[in-house]
């Protein structure tokens, strides 16, 4: 693939379908009907309104159709007329709010590849729809299907690695499990791209494949071996300081190459802590067996890395509170990183993406440049635990030594942002913890 053209499918923390947002591409709530007589939900109606088949389908298609889809994660599947016409009043209210299709980015910050927000004239299409009696019109008239991003789909798979045994969910939600999986070469490899094959994608909310150096694994093994049965519970990360990642998955993504000419070094002896976000909301516990696929080089031309941001006094426990009952906590960082990723030369960054918790506000990165201009990286201006990702820039963004990349995070700790009592809350691993992470994919 081509530089630049790398974002969705490599992220931090690509946490998959909300709780909340698993209800559907329309969320929660109550379902809405379509009108009655000409303009109703079965009408033909005028040409020049607004009609399912002709505006309406290639968008559904195009933005909701991958996780909305008979056996997808969502719940219902949104492909077809009699489909979607359950869903109205739903559609309209999430497409208006912007919380489906799920896109976290503020698009004023920066300009990204595979935007799966819906433009405005998208938006306005769909309520019109709705308002105008959800017409549904001829199916010979279909709109021309919307441009796509296949073409960016992992180009080949030079190995396919499964989790170790068939796993079923804990009887929660939730399960968060992390299954080790030995690396299976002799010599160096460069993973170059990254897919992930769920093994049953009604539950399987998100994958994340963490590279275990020789070094670490007593450490991810000792985990491994601390807990009964296949795999050990795992939440934000691998369960261990070292957490280089090799790739990540959510509902949707059908797998990338990385940018062209690129890849991570992986030695003989690794281990991969594959972390599954399994939610059985909607199907209940199911027995899954999901896989992962890599394309591999012997060599690459740049070396990548994706790499984790923050400041080390927050990694360390120390300097990162956010007290009980606050309702906007901040914290921030700023550090030059070519002083120990590159030795002080530039550095080239391709995507960028963010990482709290369950507290978690709002946050940015941002390149600090020493003539006093910024230039914004990523801005979430309401953070969703559940919705994270990598966001890839449609040109990539070079630091200069001398520029420093700006970290700052904002967390709501008061009563009314969740479900218990409110505690002074710190830097940690568990889900009553917090984080505040940047990170970006990069090359010398």
């Amino acid at each position: 693939m081509h530089i630049g053209r790398w974002g969705q499918s490599l992220s931090w923390m690509v946490l998959g379908l909300s709780t909340g947002a698993i209800l559907g591409c329309s969320g929660g709530g109550e379902t809405g009907t379509g009108g009655t007589g000409t303009g109703g939900s079965g009408g033909t109606g005028a040409s020049a309104e607004t009609q399912y088949y002709r505006d309406v389908k290639p968008i559904m298609d195009a933005k909701c159709g991958k996780c909305h889809m008979d056996g997808g994660i969502a719940p219902f599947s949104l492909l077809s007329y009699a489909d979607t016409k359950d869903y109205l009043g739903l559609i309209k209210d999430n497409v208006t709010s912007k919380t489906m299709p799920p896109w976290l980015a503020n698009n004023d910050c920066a300009e990204y590849v595979d935007n799966r927000a819906l433009s405005d004239e998208q938006i306005d299409t769909i309520v019109k729809w709705v308002d105008g009696g959800a017409i549904e019109g001829d199916a010979k008239d279909e709109g021309k299907p919307l441009p796509t991003d296949d073409k960016y789909k992992l180009s080949r798979v030079d190995v396919n690695m499964p989790i170790p045994v068939t796993y079923t969910q804990a009887e929660t939600p939730d399960d968060y499990r992390c299954f080790v999986i030995d690396w299976p070469y002799d010599t160096v490899k460069y993973v170059s791209g990254f897919r992930a094959n769920p093994g049953d994608p009604r539950v399987v909310h998100h994958v994340i494949a963490f590279l275990v150096a020789p070094s670490d694994v007593p450490q991810i093994q000792a985990l491994d071996d601390a807990e009964p049965g296949e795999g050990y519970t795992c939440f934000g990360s691998s369960g261990i300081n070292a957490n280089e990642w090799l790739g990540a998955w959510a509902p949707g993504s059908p797998g990338q190459d990385f940018p062209e000419g690129t890849g991570i070094r992986v030695e003989p002896g690794s281990k991969i802590a594959l972390q599954i976000h399994y939610n059985s909301l909607t199907a209940g516990p199911q027995p899954d067996k999901t896989s992962i696929d890599f394309k591999l080089d012997d060599s690459v031309v740049k070396e990548g890395k994706i790499q984790p941001w923050a400041n080390p006094k927050w990694l360390s426990g120390q300097s990162m509170d956010i007290p009980a009952g606050q309702t906007d906590v901040e914290h921030h960082w700023a550090y030059d990183p070519t002083t120990f990723l590159s030795g002080g030369k530039p550095i080239t960054m391709y995507s960028a993406n963010l990482h709290m918790h369950q507290l978690g506000k709002r946050a940015k990165l941002e390149i600090q440049r020493p003539d006093t201009t910024n230039e914004c990286m990523l801005q979430i201006d309401d953070w969703n635990f559940h919705w994270q990702g990598s966001y890839g820039f449609a040109k990539p963004k070079t630091f200069n030594p001398g520029d420093k990349l700006y970290l700052e995070c904002h967390w709501d700790n008061s009563a009314g942002n969740q479900s218990g009592a409110p505690k002074d809350t710190f830097w940690g691993e568990g889900t009553g913890d917090e984080m505040c992470l940047g990170g970006f994919y990069w090359t010398k």
